[in-house]
C-alpha cells in the first residue's frame, strides 16, 4: 500500500464530464475548473496534490479504439517517467471502462505506481449524480493508500482491473468482479518484451461467439479479413460444434497460419476446461489455447498487449496461458 503525493488525473471524456447539447449528452472540456470548484466547497475533500490533463480528443467511450488505449498508455508512461507523477487517476466513460481497465492492466505490466480508473453513470452536476462520489472516493484511496497496478473504482468498490465487467446499463453499481474460476501458473518475472516501457502497435483482433448454426463460411470469412488474433466464445467449459470437421479444419489452418486463437466461456461465471468433454478436446486439438476463467475484456486486452508487442504466435500463446497480473490466478 502506498500513498500518492503527486497525482495526475487523465480525463478522456465519458459521461462524468459530459454536458448537454442539442444532439444529447457529449464530452466537454473544462472539467478541471468544475472539479476544483466542487472540491473547494467540500469540508472533507481529499487532501492530495493533483493536476489534470485532458487527453485529446475527448470521446464518448462507445467510440473507444485501440489507438485510444495506445494513447492512454503513452500518456501514463510519460507522466510517470518524465513528469514524476506517482499515481494516475483515469476518468473514462462506462461503456468500455472494463475493456480499457483490462487492456491497461497488460500494457502497464511492471509500472511502479497505481493506476485507478473511474467514471459515472450520470454527468457531474446532474441531479443525484454518482460522479462526485466516485471521483472523491477514488481521490481518497489515492491519498490514504493503494496498491500498485491497474484497478477500477466504482460505487464504493475497488475492483481488479483485469477481472471487472460491466453488468448493468443504468444502476450505479454497474461493475462487479464475477465469481469466475481463476487457475493458472503464475509468471516468475515479466520479460522486457512485455514491460510497460515496450511500445505497442495496433492488432487486427476479432471476437466470435459460438452459436447453434455457426457455419464454417462465417469463420473463414472472418479469418479472411486478416485477423491476427481470434477470441472464440465457447459454450460452458469450452465446447463447440466438434462434429463439424470443416470448422475444426478452418481453426487448425488458421492456427498453423499464425493466428492466435483463444477460447473463453460464454457463461458469466464459467471457465474453459477442454478435457471435460470430447467436444472441448477437439477444439483444443485444433490449436486453441484456453483462457481459463478470464473475462472477455481481459482475454481481448491480453491478446492485444501480447500481439501488439510484436510476439510471434508461439510466444504469444505461451504468455497467454500464464497469469501475468492476477487475471488467471488467485
Amino acid at each position: 500500500m502506498r500513498t500518492v503525493n503527486n497525482l495526475l488525473i487523465l480525463y478522456t471524456g465519458g459521461t462524468i464530464g459530459m454536458l448537454q447539447t442539442p444532439q444529447g449528452l457529449a464530452p466537454a472540456g473544462g472539467f478541471e475548473a468544475r472539479m476544483r470548484a466542487h472540491l473547494e466547497q467540500q469540508v472533507q475533500a481529499p487532501a492530495i496534490h493533483w493536476q489534470l490533463r485532458e487527453l485529446q480528443p475527448l470521446i464518448d467511450s462507445a467510440n473507444m479504439q485501440q489507438s485510444n488505449w495506445l494513447a492512454m498508455r503513452e500518456a501514463i508512461v510519460e507522466a510517470v517517467e518524465r513528469d514524476g507523477h506517482d499515481g494516475i487517476l483515469l476518468l473514462h466513460g462506462t461503456d468500455t471502462l472494463a475493456y480499457s481497465a483490462a487492456a491497461l492492466s497488460f500494457l502497464l505490466l511492471g509500472l511502479p505506481v497505481p493506476v485507478l480508473l473511474t467514471g459515472s453513470m450520470l454527468p457531474a452536476g446532474a441531479p443525484h449524480s454518482d460522479a462526485w462520489d466516485n471521483l472523491c472516493g477514488a481521490l481518497q484511496l489515492m491519498a490514504t493508500g493503494i496498491e500498485n497496478g491497474v484497478q477500477l473504482y466504482f460505487h464504493g468498490q475497488l475492483l481488479h482491473g483485469a477481472r471487472a465487467s460491466k453488468l448493468r446499463s443504468e444502476a450505479f453499481d454497474a461493475f462487479a468482479v464475477l465469481d469466475r474460476e481463476r487457475t493458472g501458473q503464475r509468471h516468475v518475472s515479466i520479460p522486457a518484451s512485455l514491460d510497460y516501457r515496450q511500445p505497442r502497435h495496433a492488432v487486427n483482433l476479432a471476437v466470435l461467439p459460438v452459436f447453434p448454426g455457426l457455419q464454417v463460411g462465417h469463420l473463414r470469412g472472418l479469418l479472411a479479413s486478416g485477423v491476427q488474433g481470434l477470441l472464440l466464445e465457447c459454450y460452458g467449459s469450452g465446447t463447440g460444434p466438434s462434429d463439424d470437421q470443416e470448422l475444426l479444419d478452418a481453426l487448425h489452418d488458421a492456427r498453423q497460419g499464425g493466428v492466435l486463437i483463444a477460447a473463453i466461456s460464454q457463461c458469466p461465471e464459467g471457465a474453459v476446461h477442454f478435457d471435460t468433454y470430447a467436444a472441448g478436446s477437439r477444439l483444443r486439438d485444433s490449436g486453441l489455447v484456453s483462457a481459463g476463467g478470464m473475462t472477455r475484456e481481459a482475454a481481448l486486452g491480453k491478446m492485444f498487449a501480447l500481439l501488439g508487442a510484436g510476439l510471434d504466435v508461439h510466444a504469444a500463446q505461451h504468455w497467454f496461458a500464464l497469469d501475468l497480473c492476477g487475471e488467471r490466478a488467485q
